[in-house]
């Protein structure tokens, strides 16, 4: 009976001890989270900014009609009206809140491009939506074909009845959880490629 109460003893002592090290795995991995460095973005100043503005989008890439699309190209595409848009940053924080804005759907956008498929079974693409200063955002052929977001994800060109600021056109998707890494200011090309 005693030999039974000894290795009882024994693996509750065990379990917490092993506890107690998970923990202090715990404050450590923690630890190490929180010292990574900061990212910062440098400010561009107001001549840096329009170095970077593009007067025009290029639908390029595997698409059998590239395009070239104006601001004033957009507007004569179906028009949405967008309410009450948050641009959020990494740590979900708000960094911008836009009343209203206008937009078309990236989705018209590659229908009218044509995305060269061999049937309908041939989804494997890729979207880039790309910025002057090469800062890129990718999507899915599904994200933007077979899901929600491709009724989230727009081309910007006016903010608060102006035109958009950070360039003539801005790629954001409005129902990722933080918008702000999809968001891509100074819009130069939407790019499709196919996953070979």
């Amino acid at each position: 009976m005693k030999t039974k109460n000894y290795i009882l003893i024994l693996l509750i002592a065990f379990s917490c001890a092993m506890c107690n090290s998970s923990k202090k795995e715990e404050k450590v991995s923690t630890e190490k989270t929180s010292e990574t460095k900061k990212h910062d973005h440098n400010l561009l100043s107001a001549e840096d900014s329009l170095k970077l503005v593009n007067h025009q989008i290029e639908v390029n890439g595997d698409v059998e009609f590239p395009l070239q699309l104006t601001v004033d190209s957009l507007r004569k595409m179906k028009v949405v009206t967008i309410d009450n848009l948050k641009i959020t940053g990494k740590n979900g924080e708000v960094k911008r809140e836009i009343k209203v804005c206008k937009g078309v759907l990236l989705k018209d956008i590659l229908e009218k491009a044509k995305i060269k498929q061999e049937d309908h079974k041939d989804r494997n693409f890729y979207i880039v939506a790309r910025a002057s200063d090469d800062y890129k955002a990718t999507f899915s052929w599904a994200e933007i074909f077979n899901n929600p977001t491709g009724e989230n994800t727009y081309i910007l060109f006016e903010e608060n009845g102006k035109p958009v600021k950070n360039g003539e056109m801005i790629a954001i998707c409005r129902n990722d959880i933080r918008t702000g890494p999809r968001h891509v200011y100074w819009l130069k090309s939407i790019e499709v490629y196919k996953v070979n």
